[in-house]
């Protein structure tokens, strides 16, 4: 699930705004806001007033950031992800029972498989090997550039980095 930008990694911040027109109302938010994210280390004086226009302002979307990068390509692979979706009835299956998850927590990588689709992700700041096996596989979507794995069964992927691939 995608919210409010986040498809392009909007650089505008969702702050919680209210318009009550209730005084009463308003200031049982406006405390009660302060209260929830006080109680989670906040300031008090940097949490948002949700009756401050200011705080409905600061949240609207900058709709010309999808056309220019870094947003762009996150756009773009929000896309290639949803297309994928569609073209991989592995993608939508309900029947979760043939879904493997492996990871390497130290190395912080994660690799899914779901039928004959792989997902592997790299968390790490290094690049990481991630063993897929040896069974013939096409690049369906990367966030970064990736070559299928080698003979010996290892898709390298690029630090901080997804592929996407089917592997049959």
């Amino acid at each position: 699930m995608l919210f409010m930008g986040e498809e392009w990694a909007a650089g505008t911040p969702w702050q919680f705004f209210t318009d009550h027109t209730d005084p009463d109302l308003a200031e049982a938010v406006r405390r009660g806001r302060r209260r929830e994210f006080t109680s989670h280390g906040w300031a008090e004086e940097d949490v948002p007033d949700p009756q401050d226009p200011a705080t409905r302002d600061r949240s609207c979307l900058d709709w010309t950031e999808p056309q220019s990068e870094p947003h762009a390509r996150v756009l773009a692979w929000y896309r290639r992800l949803i297309a994928l979706r569609h073209q991989e009835p592995d993608l939508t299956d309900p029947d979760l029972t043939d879904t493997k998850v492996a990871y390497d927590e130290d190395a912080r990588w994660l690799a899914l498989r779901r039928g004959d689709v792989r997902v592997a992700v790299n968390l790490g700041k290094e690049p990481a090997e991630i063993p897929l096996g040896t069974r013939p596989a096409e690049i369906l979507a990367a966030w970064e550039p990736v070559e299928v794995p080698g003979a010996d069964g290892l898709l390298r992927v690029p630090a901080e980095s997804c592929v996407v691939l089917a592997q049959g």
